[in-house]
């Protein structure tokens, strides 16, 4: 197994501002949940992608609050 086929990024301002590169999915999957929960911030993107297979498994998009969809319940 290639030691650095799962691939996390974070893109902030449009910019890749960090990178990690793990040998395990599980560890790989554990690792983005944890940068979700940091990566919050207003625009940014975080990226989980096999290299093996050139496929995205994982992906996030935070919004502002005034981004999330309005409820149509009454």
């Amino acid at each position: 197994m290639n030691s650095d086929r799962y691939r996390l990024t974070l893109v902030a301002d449009d910019r890749p501002t960090l990178q990690g590169w793990r040998e395990s999915e599980t560890v790989a999957r554990r690792k983005f949940s944890a940068w979700v929960g940091h990566g919050n911030r207003h625009g940014a993107q975080i990226t989980l992608i096999d290299e093996e297979t050139d496929s995205v498994l994982r992906c996030h998009f935070a919004r502002s609050p005034r981004q999330w969809p309005s409820s149509t319940a009454k």
